[in-house]
C-alpha cells in the first residue's frame, strides 16, 4: 500500500531549456518504495528534469511538490540543501576527484578528514562499498585509474552516503559495456528495495529501463503525458 502523500510529484509542469520544445511532464508521482524508469529523456532534458525535481530550477508553469511541499516554498539555500539531502543523485555531473583514491572520494559526503580516515570512518565507507558491490582492492586505487562500471558503483555508492529518501539516476548505463547492465541493474534492484527508497531511472535503453523498474513510462514530448511502454516487463528477473 502506497503512502497518500508522494514523495515527489509533478503537475501541469513546463520548463523552457532553449531547446526544439520545452520540457512538458503532465503528470508524474513517486512514492516510497516505487521505482520508475523514464524513457523519452536526452542528456538535456533528463537534467533539467533532475534540477525541477531537487528544486534547482522552479518551473515556469505548474507545480513541483517534493515531500509534501511544492519546490517554490523552499525560503533559502540553507532550506534547499536540506532538501537536497533527501535526494542521492547518480550522474556523470556529480563530481569525484580524479587523484584522490575511490575510497576517499566516496568518504568526501560525509567527513572532511579523508586523508586520515577514523576507523568509525573507514568503517561507513567499506559499508557503502559493499553495499554497491564496489570491488573491495580497487577502494585505496586513485579514481582516475577506475574502470567504467567501478566508477558508475563509487557514484552509486556516494549517492546513497546520506541516506536519501529518493534516488535519480540520468541515464546510469550510458557509460558501461552492455554486457555489465544486468548486473548493475540487479544490484540497483536490490538497494532500492532494501532501502524502500522511491526511486527514477532515466535512459534510453528499454531493456534496462525494464531491469530495474516497477513501471516504465515513455514521454510524449508534445503534450507532457508519460504512457506506459509497450510491450513492458521486468529483464534480467
Amino acid at each position: 500500500m502506497r503512502d497518500a502523500e508522494p514523495l515527489v510529484e509533478l503537475r501541469g509542469v513546463t520548463k523552457d531549456y532553449h531547446a526544439l520544445r520545452p520540457l512538458r511532464i503532465r503528470h508524474l508521482q513517486l512514492h516510497s518504495g516505487q521505482s520508475l524508469a523514464l524513457l523519452g529523456f536526452d542528456l538535456a532534458m533528463a537534467e533539467v528534469f533532475v534540477s525541477l525535481v531537487t528544486g534547482a530550477q522552479l518551473p515556469d508553469a505548474g507545480e513541483v511538490r517534493v515531500f509534501g511541499r511544492p519546490t517554490t516554498a523552499i525560503a533559502d539555500t540553507s532550506e534547499w540543501v536540506t532538501t537536497l539531502d533527501q535526494f542521492g543523485l547518480v550522474s556523470e555531473r556529480a563530481v569525484l576527484v580524479e587523484q584522490f583514491t575511490a575510497e576517499q572520494n566516496l568518504a568526501m559526503p560525509l567527513s572532511l578528514e579523508i586523508t586520515d580516515m577514523s576507523s568509525a570512518l573507514r568503517s561507513r565507507v567499506r559499508a557503502l562499498a559493499d553495499e554497491v558491490s564496489f570491488p573491495a582492492d580497487a577502494l585505496t586505487q586513485p579514481t582516475g585509474t577506475l574502470s567504467a562500471p567501478a566508477r558508475l558503483r563509487l557514484r552509486l555508492a556516494r549517492a546513497l552516503a546520506m541516506n536519501p529518501r529518493v534516488l535519480l539516476a540520468e541515464h546510469p548505463n550510458a557509460a558501461i559495456p552492455p554486457d555489465e547492465a544486468p548486473v548493475f541493474a540487479a544490484d540497483l534492484v536490490r538497494i532500492v528495495a532494501d532501502r524502500q527508497l522511491g526511486s527514477v531511472v532515466l535512459t534510453v535503453d528499454r531493456t534496462f529501463a525494464s531491469a530495474v523498474a516497477d513501471e516504465v513510462l515513455t514521454l510524449q514530448p508534445a503534450t507532457g503525458a508519460l504512457e506506459p511502454a509497450r510491450g513492458w516487463r521486468r529483464w534480467f528477473s
